[in-house]
């Protein structure tokens, strides 16, 4: 990496914790315990290339945020034998997620469920594979979140704030993605609130980062899919929202 891309990074990194979104749902933070389990669950971005044919935890956890998260949390609390999931598809909406929920998520039962979903959703149906509306998406995201706590009452959730970049397909189109991407990113916290869920804002730690000086193509090529840099930038905002 180059290094003025470093230095970019880095004073990005390092205002995340001066963002006042970032604090929101994060008061309390999250205590890990002995043998607790984390989930990750979402599309491609937290796919990131996972091992899907026998997963497990602790292992073939891709080359995304999950795996970053992953490595500082086994590091700093190597005593706690914390089991680490990563059960993303990529492509994935928030109807998917719902098909295979009880196996990726249900049974595993997690500690910590955290979930970023919501590109697909939209870009489906702007390709035309897909008639989902914003309402579909906070609808159906709401009642996956209120079928989850049924079934596991202490769970803590995180969901993720959707993003994307100016840079790439997005910005060819931004005329097709805006302004609904920015109904369903309010959908997507509404729903957050709802369900009193730790809220996680990459959008606007993305955004501070470009406003300091990096090009939103550093930290996703094509505006969807971040780059190592813009993955790093996740890890750490997730691990300073959950509190871990």
């Amino acid at each position: 990496m180059k290094r003025r891309t470093v230095l970019a990074a880095a004073a990005a990194a390092g205002s995340v914790a001066c963002l006042k979104p970032a604090k929101a749902f994060a008061e309390k933070g999250v205590t890990l315990s002995k043998g607790d389990v984390i989930l990750f669950q979402g599309d491609s971005i937290t796919d990131a290339g996972r091992e899907k044919r026998k997963p497990v935890a602790n292992a073939g956890l891709g080359r995304g945020y999950p795996k970053f998260v992953a490595e500082g949390l086994l590091k700093d609390h190597a005593e706690l034998d914390l089991q680490i999931h990563n059960r993303g598809i990529s492509g994935n909406k928030v109807p998917d997620l719902d098909r295979r929920w009880r196996a990726d998520c249900i049974e595993i039962e997690p500690k910590v469920l955290s979930i970023l979903i919501g590109v697909n959703d939209i870009w489906h149906k702007l390709n035309g594979r897909y008639e989902g509306t914003a309402e579909t998406y906070r609808d159906g995201f709401a009642a996956l979140l209120e079928r989850t706590r049924k079934a596991l009452p202490n769970t803590v959730f995180v969901v993720c704030q959707p993003f994307v970049l100016d840079s790439g397909t997005v910005q060819k189109n931004k005329d097709k993605w805006f302004p609904e991407f920015d109904v369903r990113r309010n959908y997507a916290q509404e729903v957050a609130k709802g369900a009193g869920a730790l809220w996680v804002p990459f959008q606007d730690v993305f955004d501070q980062a470009v406003s300091e000086g990096t090009k939103p193509s550093e930290l996703a090529g094509d505006g969807v899919h971040p780059s190592q840099q813009g993955h790093q930038l996740m890890a750490k905002t997730w691990r300073e929202v959950v509190g871990v």
